[in-house]
């Protein structure tokens, strides 16, 4: 495990994903943790993969090709914030989002406060008892500070009997480190 935040999100993910499972990447990006997600659930799960860009929907499918996991991978042009459409209620084992924009792409798209508190509101929903949601918040330059204010603040009001909730921070960091968020729904 990598002691950045891919490495402790995929450290997370392989803790609490199992085969069978149903997952949702709300922000499929290169596919990077729709790919893990998909290995993880095996053939007998599901991966629904999420974004609004058609180049990012294309990289994930190529790489879910590579890993040999494409036949349970769903690539969908949809928006985070209509995720509570991608499945039904209390039937996601994990959901991962990872705020910003494209990694190499137009800095002028990327995740917006608003339609993430949307997405983050549903996504509760849709989670299964024991489930997991795992954000991690890259924030600073084009999408400023807003998002990740707004995200930590919904953070710190939900129900403590409901979820588990640690958010990570690297201190020693310069230059707007991101932020790994992980979450547990009691069941």
């Amino acid at each position: 495990m990598g002691w950045n935040s891919l490495g402790l999100t995929h450290d997370f993910m392989t803790r609490y994903v199992r085969p069978g499972d149903l997952c949702i990447d709300a922000t499929a990006g290169k596919g990077r943790d729709t790919a893990l997600l998909a290995r993880l659930t095996g053939p007998t799960g599901r991966v629904i993969a999420l974004d609004i860009q058609p180049q990012a929907l294309e990289a994930t499918r190529r790489l879910a090709e590579e890993a040999g996991v494409s036949p349970w991978v769903e690539t969908r042009l949809l928006d985070h914030a209509r995720i509570g459409e991608a499945a039904a209620p209390g039937s996601v084992g994990c959901i991962v989002f990872n705020l910003g924009w494209l990694p190499g792409g137009d800095h002028a798209v990327h995740t917006q406060r608003e339609t993430t508190l949307r997405a983050l509101n549903q996504s509760l929903d849709l989670l299964r008892p024991g489930g997991v949601l795992s954000l991690c918040i890259y924030y600073g330059k084009e999408n400023g500070y807003g998002e990740r204010d707004a995200v930590l603040s919904w953070l710190e009001g939900l129900d403590d009997r409901q979820y588990n909730v640690l958010v990570l921070t690297f201190p020693n960091r310069k230059n707007d480190p991101p932020i790994p968020v992980f979450l547990l729904k009691e069941g």
